[in-house]
């Protein structure tokens, strides 16, 4: 039977949802404050969580990230009198199930919960994380494990699979990932760079060409789109494929059926699509440089990667990582770190994300030569001097109050230099600076709201204080 938890300060709601709910079958409990909430939805089983916005000990959806976290997991309904776009989207993108608002009727409630509970019992059933052959993706961040499950859940369809994130955060990578996971492991798995596409050769590449279609075609070509038959066609950077061929392929991903330059006749073509880019689509849409119907076809499936700067617990795991495979490459003895190298790679904030640390590793490599331990001064000179202006310039954020905030946010540490105390006293002293700000505490230790909320979770801290 399922448990479901109301956190809504209104008690002549809770009671009445509570009601609803017994008279389906349900077990209910309800909280009319996020502590009292938080400390049920720890420590009892539920399935679904319904949470209001606006309670008054604070905002449902900062909390909304602890109690996805929470062993049970539950699926997470927001619920206000409120609504607003904005907390709409930051609700989906946390991870809520759904965003409703008030009044609704008893059986919207329902329906809500029984679509909840029927998604809650599939995932249960799902290929389980660990069977997922990950290749080169590291890390243990909460963030990424949620997209290696949706890579996971991806991999066992056959629908087409859009793959967003900044530039090196390995969206190449998460594609391989759902070939070599899927029934198509076995065939090829083709890549097109839509970025470097030849313009005046474009549609041989792709198309492929018969032995005399034009001049220079001394012998046939099987196309890109041929050669991915039975098996996964990556286009990474599809925002760059141009305007006059997106229609042509458009056709191709409907049909899948395709005519080679000078061709007769078509060929079939049954191949798995995932995309790849950096920009954002929709704008492009709106701009006319993407076409709206492509765009529909591509985004079946969609995994945003999230940059390396939100997801900092990863870097020591990924800095290993390459360490190690460099070292091997090169013929030397693995290499371990000083303290304050790892300082430097936690607090700089990697703008190219993955791929930048592992070419920072490299040079740092390069010239440390045969010494065994890497230090600070074997990083590139441009990334210790960005970091040490930062640490010079820190301030308070904007919106805080500068008498209460300016010397202790300026003397307070770093999160870098964690490793120096335990983390329940780091974490304590930080939220009694912070008065349990989390816009601020998040800013002072430089991880991401979830990531600080799963740290306070795991030492049963409260933002209170």
């Amino acid at each position: 039977m399922a448990n479901i938890l109301i956190i809504d300060d209104d008690k002549m709601i809770c009671d009445a949802l509570c009601d609803v709910l017994r008279e389906r079958g349900y077990e209910s409990t309800n909280a009319i404050t996020l502590k009292d909430g938080f400390e049920k939805a720890s420590t009892g089983a539920f399935d679904v969580v319904f949470l209001d916005v606006r309670m008054p000990d604070g905002n449902g959806l900062d909390v909304l990230p602890r109690i996805m976290l929470t062993p049970s997991s539950p699926e997470v309904i927001i619920i206000t009198g409120q609504g607003e776009p904005d907390g709409a989207e930051l609700a989906i993108r946390s991870g809520a199930w759904d965003y409703i608002q008030k009044p609704f009727s008893a059986e919207s409630m329902i329906q809500h919960l029984a679509r909840a509970l029927r998604y809650r019992e599939e995932k249960k059933l799902a290929k389980p994380l660990g069977a997922f052959m990950r290749g080169n993706i590291i890390g243990e961040s909460p963030q990424l494990t949620d997209c290696l499950k949706l890579a996971a859940q991806a991999a066992q369809s056959d629908a087409n699979v859009l793959i967003t994130g900044e530039t090196g955060t390995g969206k190449e990578l998460f594609a391989r990932a759902v070939h070599s996971n899927s029934q198509r492991s076995k065939k090829n798995f083709v890549v097109v760079d839509c970025a470097a596409l030849p313009k005046t050769l474009v549609e041989s590449v792709l198309f492929g060409h018969e032995k005399g279609a034009f001049t220079g075609a001394d012998t046939p070509h099987i196309g890109l789109l041929k050669q991915a038959d039975g098996g996964t066609l990556f286009l990474d950077e599809v925002g760059e494929l141009p305007l006059f061929l997106q229609k042509a392929f458009l056709r191709v991903l409907q049909e899948r059926r395709l005519r080679p330059i000078g061709g007769k006749g078509e060929i079939e073509s049954d191949f798995r699509l995932v995309v790849a880019t950096n920009r954002d689509l929709d704008k492009m849409v709106q701009n006319r440089q993407f076409r709206n119907e492509l765009l529909f076809r591509i985004r079946s499936f969609t995994i945003h990667l999230p940059p390396l700067r939100e997801r900092r617990e990863d870097i020591k795991q990924l800095a290993t990582f390459h360490t190690v495979k460099l070292c091997k490459r090169y013929g030397m003895k693995p290499k371990s770190f000083s303290p304050e190298f790892l300082d430097i790679l936690l607090v700089y904030d990697w703008p190219g994300n993955v791929r930048e640390l592992a070419n920072t590793i490299d040079k740092a490599i390069a010239i440390a030569q045969d010494a065994p331990i890497l230090f600070c001064k074997h990083l590139p000179t441009r990334l210790r001097v960005r970091v040490a202006r930062v640490s010079v310039t820190n301030g308070p954020a904007a919106g805080d109050d500068p008498a209460r905030t300016a010397e202790p946010f300026r003397v307070f540490p770093k999160f870098r230099n964690f490793q120096q105390a335990t983390e329940q006293e780091y974490l304590q002293d930080l939220i009694s600076l912070t008065r349990g700000n989390i816009k601020a505490a998040c800013r002072i230790c430089g991880m991401s709201r979830s990531h600080l909320y799963a740290l306070l979770n795991k030492h049963k801290l409260s933002t209170r204080g």
